[in-house]
């Protein structure tokens, strides 16, 4: 027998093992191989899908809730107050959807959620229940139970509730979403606009994602269809382990939907089951990216690292000897890539750990030794009694993280937060997200000093605001 003889009866058997084993697919690979066989000159793509998704769907439904809420809201509907608001839209149950102006009214939200205990503890979206005077969890079964918030993380959008008469509940399990790969298939089961038990499939678009929500972005981007009410639902991989929580969408995009990776909400999870916060620990640095530029300048052969920009006075960096201008480049064992892993390795290190950073100095890499501190959570400093009642808009204090967005100094002013409609702010054109760095020609550093300036002010307040298309003065009558 020729060579090409072998090669055909060798091709043969494979294909007949690949059809009797099928490989979980549509399509065997043997029915593949045949339908491959092109006209010449022509080239057919083979596409991977799984022969369906039925069995994962009713392997994971009992897992998954629906979350109903209700809150008492007291005058005119304010924007969302939180960091989330431009890409959740209408996803928060305290979103913009319409509703009169009536002195108190009851607003109801939908959300989703996934068991993670059978004795009642339930993984969400912060945004999902902030707020509520009322929490109702709706069963597969149907069966409604009264919950209740026993934790919330505004930084990270997650929160914990607990459900009465924990009876038969079928936790879903908890992958990894370290190992997750872009291009694998998901599926994503919630609520969308509160029809309950929906499931829809996609890949992993990308991973890392930062949509300007915090320091602690890093989500999961799919094109699993995400919709209103999926917020605190299941990502679910092929295995029926839990990799995400479903969270954000932008409101303009089509198949673009972002997701909570859930190794993070594997860490946040046992502390706000503990203590109904999270402890965060904390280095005392200002930070950037190392830029190509950046980098040839420091001497080093690769951009890489968290650049120190700033040192708090009297902090853990301050006290360990790390100074202006120091890359970091590892952080307790852990290699430090850039300015986004510095935030989230810190944050999830213990306080009061002593650790050895080591940073890059004039070319030379150093060892340093710090004792993590803890990080203060900001309460959000926002000036809401005289500002919302003279001109209708909120404020907060530059972050750090603000300021590297804005490209100014920390202490360079103060960023609206919301903005009342139809007040005085509103009608000047002032937007959530605007910079305000002086008030009547004085700079601001704090909401303190721009409560001061506005208490100051008369019939006109003049206002130097930064966007990202440049600065502008915006004058806003007082009412």
């Amino acid at each position: 027998m020729n060579k090409k003889g072998i090669y055909r009866i060798t091709l043969a058997a494979l294909l007949v093992a690949a059809a009797a084993m099928g490989f979980g697919f549509g399509v065997s690979l043997a029915a593949k191989a045949e339908a491959a066989a092109p006209a010449a000159g022509t080239a057919i793509a083979t596409p991977m899908i799984p022969a369906g998704f039925s069995d994962l769907a009713e392997k994971v439904r009992t897992g998954v809730v629906n979350i109903q809420t209700v809150r008492k809201v007291e005058g005119p509907r304010l924007p969302p107050d939180n960091p989330f608001g431009d890409f959740f839209g209408p996803f928060s149950p305290f979103g913009p959807f319409g509703g009169r102006n009536t002195p108190e009214r009851r607003q109801q939200g939908v959300g989703s959620g996934f068991i993670i205990s059978k004795d009642g503890y339930i993984v969400t979206n912060n945004h999902v229940v902030e707020g509520a005077d009322q929490i109702r969890v709706k069963l597969s079964d149907g069966k409604e139970r009264e919950g209740k918030v026993v934790g919330r993380d505004p930084r990270t959008d997650l929160a914990l509730v607990k459900i009465d008469d924990p009876s038969d509940l079928q936790p879903l399990i908890l992958g990894d979403s370290d190992s997750l790969r872009v291009g694998e298939w998901v599926v994503a089961v919630g609520s969308p606009f509160g029809l309950e038990q929906t499931v829809t499939a996609g890949i992993v678009s990308a991973k890392g994602r930062l949509i300007g929500s915090g320091p602690y972005d890093d989500f999961i981007q799919t094109d699993a269809s995400i919709n209103p009410g999926n917020s605190g639902g299941p990502l679910i991989n092929l295995r029926g382990e839990v990799v995400g929580i479903n969270t954000a969408i932008i409101a303009s995009g089509q198949g673009i939907g972002f997701a909570i990776p859930v190794n993070m909400a594997k860490e946040i999870a046992p502390q706000l089951q503990a203590r109904g916060h999270v402890t965060r620990g904390m280095l005392g640095v200002g930070i950037q990216d190392v830029t190509p530029d950046l980098a040839r300048s420091f001497g080093m052969k690769e951009a890489k690292g968290a650049l120190v920009s700033q040192i708090t006075p009297g902090g853990p960096a301050d006290k360990g000897g790390i100074q202006q201008g120091d890359v970091i480049v590892a952080f307790d064992g852990k290699n430090v890539a850039d300015s986004r892993d510095l935030p989230r390795i810190v944050a999830a290190t213990p306080v009061g750990k002593t650790v050895t950073v080591k940073v890059l100095r004039n070319g030379k890499e150093l060892d340093r030794t710090v004792t993590v501190a803890e990080l203060e959570e900001e309460a959000k400093e926002t000036a809401k009694t005289e500002a919302q009642k003279n001109i209708g808009l909120t404020v907060q204090t530059m972050t750090p993280q603000l300021a590297r967005q804005f490209g100014v100094k920390p202490d360079d002013g103060v960023v609206v937060t919301s903005v009342v409609p139809n007040s005085p702010a509103a009608e000047a054109g002032l937007r959530v997200g605007d910079l305000i760095r002086e008030v009547d020609r004085q700079a601001v550093k704090n909401t303190g000093d721009f409560q001061q300036r506005l208490a100051q002010a008369k019939d006109t307040v003049l206002l130097l605001i930064q966007r990202s298309d440049g600065a502008l003065f915006v004058a806003v009558k007082l009412k």
